[in-house]
């Protein structure tokens, strides 16, 4: 096969089928990257370090190295270039957003800091967000909150929440493209296109009540495959079921490793930003 029958254009990443695999990849872990081989309890561990981390400090330095260090654990967990997408554009938005306010209402230009702050604080608990849960599938996320001794329905609403996005996205693609093929296109597209937005508006109101439908429908089986799975067993007061689930769970050593080198992280970075504020 040539090269270019291979290669994706610019087009085809913006489809509506490639959003449903990258949602896909997202939710079933499929990237890997450097947490995915990790315990899910050093995973847990780890995120509620990194995003705990910037709320006990107002030095811009201290946040700009921590969202520094959140950036660089987020590309190397494979985070997928949607969510990266998504992530720059709230950023950017939201700096945008700021500058207006603050240059263009009258504003303090000093309250960029306090802003910058905040910002940069959000950055890095939703970089950590996306590298840790990227990495944990359903299954070793609903575990690794067992083994924790978190309540087993919470474990089994995580499970079921993960894996009823997909279903969502397909089950909306499906219904879309029956409204498409049974309705004539707009005679073109109007003023700034207002036909074809009216259509998708149409479209979107009219697929709602055929998605909740058949989402239902689908959510009997859903349950049914994470039951056969042992998820009520594994609440169960005996105890024999969850000891069953979680015996496959191993906390090595490169886990504790994991989570001391993100603390000594932390440590350092408070050290060197109080000692040397460089931006603030």
């Amino acid at each position: 096969m040539s090269g270019t029958a291979t290669k994706r254009t610019g087009r085809d990443r913006m489809s509506v089928e490639w959003v449903k695999l990258e949602l896909m990849r997202v939710a079933y872990a499929t990237r890997g990257g450097f947490l995915s081989r990790r315990d899910p309890r050093a995973v847990l561990a780890w995120y509620v370090v990194v995003a705990a981390a910037p709320w006990f400090t107002y030095s811009t330095t201290i946040l700009t190295l921590l969202f520094l260090a959140a950036a660089v654990c987020a590309l190397a967990a494979r985070i997928g270039p949607l969510l990266l997408a998504l992530f720059a554009f709230g950023l950017l938005g939201q700096a945008v957003y700021v500058l207006v306010l603050v240059f263009f209402l009258g504003g303090n230009p000093a309250a960029i800091d306090g802003l910058a702050q905040i910002s940069l604080k959000l950055g890095t608990i939703s970089l950590a967000s996306m590298a840790a849960f990227v990495s944990l599938d359903p299954e070793k996320l609903s575990d690794g909150l067992l083994a924790l001794r978190a309540p087993a329905m919470l474990g089994f609403g995580v499970s079921y929440g993960y894996r009823m996005v997909p279903l969502l996205v397909d089950e909306f693609h499906t219904i879309v493209d029956g409204h498409r093929l049974r309705g004539a296109p707009p005679s073109g597209h109007g003023f700034l296109g207002w036909r074809t937005a009216r259509r998708i508006g149409v479209i979107a109101v009219q697929s709602f009540y055929p998605l909740i439908l058949n989402t239902a429908g689908r959510t009997r089986t859903t349950v049914e495959a994470l039951e056969t799975r042992g998820f009520t067993a594994a609440g169960s007061t005996s105890g024999a079921g969850r000891r069953l689930r979680l015996a496959h769970l191993r906390f090595t050593p490169a886990d504790a490793a994991l989570i001391a080198a993100t603390l000594l992280f932390v440590v350092v970075a408070y050290g060197v930003g109080g000692r040397w504020p460089v931006i603030g």
